[in-house]
Order: C-alpha cells, then structure tokens, then sequence
C-alpha cells in the first residue's frame, strides 16, 4: 500500500476562490505530467517550486482547467515522498474532473488520514505529532490551537523520549548486574532503581496534572443551558454564540428540541446545549423537548441554571436547585436590569455566592464575571501558562497512568528486596506504555484506528 501513489481533495467541497488536491508517492510526478501541460516539464524542475499551465484530457489534448501545480520533491515534503498540488478553481464539478482525470491514470484514491498515516510510518512524525494534527484541525479556541501546534512541534514525544531514556539507562544497570552478579553492591542498585524511577513518575505526574485542562480544551467543556421557559436562555445562547442561533419570543415552550453550539469563553471551548424549558406540559412535541433536556441535564459537565431576577421562584425551579446541588453548577440570575422579585437568600440556601452570576443580556453585564466563574470550576480560577505542555488525548492519558503503576509496582518490589531480574518486568513495561504514546511499540490496528479519525486529503 505504502508504493501506491494516492491522491484526494485537501480542501472542502463546494463553491470557493481556489480548491487543492494532493497527490503523493513514488509516481506521483509522472501521473500528474500526463495531464499537465506547462513551459517546464514537472520532472526536470526543482523541488519546491510552483507550475502554472493547464489539466488536459490526454487522449483528446482537450484543456479541462486552467491550474497552479506545486511541486515537493522527496524527502523534502509532509509524507516523505515525492508530493504534488494541483491549486485549481474552487467548485464540485473542476475539482471532479481534475481528480477523475487523476484516478484514470492509475492514482489510487486516498484512505482518510492517509496522507499523515504515511508521514509517520516513513519516519517523519511519531504517533503524538500525528495525532496533534487532528487536534489541530478541530481546535475550538486560540488556546486549543496554540495547545495542539506544540504538540506538532514534538514537545511532548520530547519529554517521552527523554523518560524512555532514562529507563534504558536503569534497563541497562540492572542488565549488567544481572549478568554480573559478583560485581552487584545490592544497596547502591536497589537507591539506583528508586531514584530513577522516582524521577520517571515526578515527571509523569506533571504531565498529568494537565490532563484535566488538556481535556477540556481538546473536547470543550459540554454545557447545558436549562430552566424554565422565558428565562432567557436562548438569549444567552445568541449572546454567547454572537448570532441569532436560537428563535427567541416571549411564547413559552419556543425552544422545543436541545441547540448545540461551540462558543470560545475567555480561552475556554464551550459545548453549549441550549435546552427546552423544564416544565409540565401537555404539548407532545414539547414534552420530547423536556425529555432531552432532562437527559443533556444528566450528561453534562457544566450546568447554567437561568433564573428571572424580575419573577418569584416557581415550585419547579426550586425542585430543580435542590437537583443540582451537587452538580457543577452556575446560577445565572438574569434580567437584573429589572426590579427584583427573585429571593437570593433562597437561592444561596442551595449555592455558594461564588457560584451565582448576576446577568443583564441588554445592559450587557455579567458576562466576564461568568467567564471567572467558569475558569474557577474547572481551572482553579486561571488556565495553566501557554507554555506549558498540556497533556490532552485520552490514549495519552491511560498509558501515562500505566506507566505511573508499573513504576509503582517496581518500586514496591524493590523495597521487598525483589530479585532484580523481576524488578526488571515492571521497568520494561513502563518503558513499552510510554513507547506506545509516540508509535514506537504499537499495534498496526491501533494504527489504523487512530487514523481514522482524520478526513480525507490530510
């Protein structure tokens, strides 16, 4: 599969300035030449230079599009292997003739995540930096992206690779001790373990202490928006969303179905769910509604309870405060530029003060301070510095963890004076797990797992 050469669309579809399609692999310069036509023939130019001529169809020398062709020889390219890029018009039916034209030659189409897949087995990236690039193209934020760019630029398979080495180099002491045991000072290799390995699981443990926040901003924090009707939540969704997301009327029951919408708060990615309002009704399609919004009540991370400042407390929205309680939740006191019915007292009874957010959509107030409180639940009141190597791939997390209690266990073996060659085990395998994050003891069907998960063209 890695001698075929593939070809797929790198651009969305549909109407646009320009659309690119990649093609890489050891013919990929001699199948694009049949169908190009320029003033320098593709295979005596130099690398990393761009073409202009035109796609034609080769029995009938018929020109189909007029294009710019990029050409990156290998090494020198993101697979490894001689790439090429045809830029043409942006548009379904030029990008289709270019690609068929491509596929008639003998290219093969693309598998998704091909492109990168042949990137990392040829050498070029390992496993993180590969998997960084999906994080890259679904960052939610500024801060998820510059997260993900780190991880591109290997920070992470840095720091793995110097904890690897590390426990080659205790592998290695306790290997000649074993095969010399008449050189072996018991003591000095039982402090040489634990010192190493300490070392190993202080690092890991700094890696995991970013997980929650490398997490949240790889996956968003999912949030559920609920209430009764005519509270305001769907206002709040349109103010959070900066445009009209959700109907908004003073006909109670409006929003019948949950409203999902990405929004970027102060650095931090919200998957926002704005719900149906939580009332008994005899409306079928709105008791659907209710249902779902119970259930995105369930699933959520992050609840914003949305109380009118302008209306006394309702039964329900009482039973609902003593519901969530317990549950990560903000109270959002809205409509404050309104004179005040609501009770607080009654409220700060279920919820800190800390927790509780007073909001006017038309004065434009309470925003930042919804902002503060979010980051307090879920960043201790600040997100970690964009230094920092965040830590945000589940896959990653697990086998850091693993790691930390092979570790574990070869410490509390060699404290018990465990012969060495069984300490030995426990080393290797956290040498393997942490191999498993950057691609260098992994499955091929993990492999193809992971890519997956990418889209076509990249």
């Amino acid at each position: 599969m890695l001698n075929d050469t593939i070809a797929a669309i790198s651009t969305p579809l549909g109407e646009g300035g320009i659309a690119v399609i990649r093609v890489s692999g050891e013919e990929s310069v001699t199948y694009v030449e049949r169908i190009f036509r320029s003033k320098t023939k593709l295979s005596v130019a130099d690398t990393h230079t761009v073409h202009y001529g035109f796609i034609i169809e080769p029995a009938s020398a018929e020109k189909v599009e007029e294009v710019l062709v990029t050409l990156m020889k290998a090494p020198r390219s993101f697979t490894m292997e001689d790439v090429v890029e045809i830029s043409c018009h942006g548009g379904i039916v030029s990008v289709k003739k270019v690609l068929d034209l491509l596929l008639v030659q003998g290219v093969r189409l693309a598998e998704p995540g091909e492109f990168t897949k042949r990137a990392f087995l040829n050498g070029r990236i390992d496993l993180t930096q590969a998997e960084a690039v999906i994080d890259l193209i679904r960052a939610k934020s500024d801060r998820a992206f510059k997260v993900a760019l780190k991880q591109v630029e290997g920070n992470l398979s840095k720091q793995i690779k110097h904890l690897r080495y590390i426990l080659v180099e205790l592998m290695a002491h306790v290997e000649v001790n074993i095969d010399y045991p008449e050189h072996d000072v018991e003591e000095m290799t039982n402090a040489f373990i634990k010192t190493k390995c300490d070392t190993v699981m202080f690092d890991i443990d700094r890696l995991l202490v970013t997980a929650e926040q490398g997490k949240i901003l790889r996956e968003g924090i999912e949030t559920a928006i609920v209430g009764k009707p005519n509270v305001g939540k769907s206002s709040l969704l349109n103010e959070l969303a900066q445009e009209n997301r959700a109907i908004v009327t003073d006909i109670p029951g409006t929003t019948r179905d949950v409203i999902e919408e990405f929004v970027n708060i102060g650095g931090i990615p919200l998957k926002l769910l704005d719900t149906a309002g939580i009332r008994e009704t005899s409306d079928i399609v709105e008791q659907i509604g209710v249902e779902r919004s119970k259930t995105a009540l369930a699933e959520a991370d992050l609840i914003l309870l949305v109380l009118n400042s302008n209306d006394e407390l309702q039964f329900d929205e009482i039973a609902l405060m003593k519901q969530l309680a317990d549950k990560q939740t903000i109270v959002i006191l809205n409509k404050i530029d309104l004179d005040r019915k609501l009770d607080v007292e009654q409220v700060l009874s279920y919820f800190p003060r800390e927790r509780i957010v007073e909001l006017s959509l038309i004065e434009n107030k309470g925003i930042e301070d919804l902002e503060k409180a979010i980051a307090a639940i879920f960043f201790e009141g600040k997100l970690e510095s964009s230094d920092l190597t965040y830590v945000s791939n589940v896959r990653h997390i697990s086998l850091l963890k693993q790691a930390k209690r092979s570790l574990q266990d070869a410490l509390d073996a060699n404290e018990q004076y465990v012969p060495i060659d069984m300490i030995q085990i426990d080393i290797r395998a956290a040498w393997e797990q942490l191999g498993e994050i950057i691609g260098d003891s992994v499955g091929e069907s993990l492999i193809d797992q992971i890519f997956t998960q990418f889209c076509l063209g990249k």
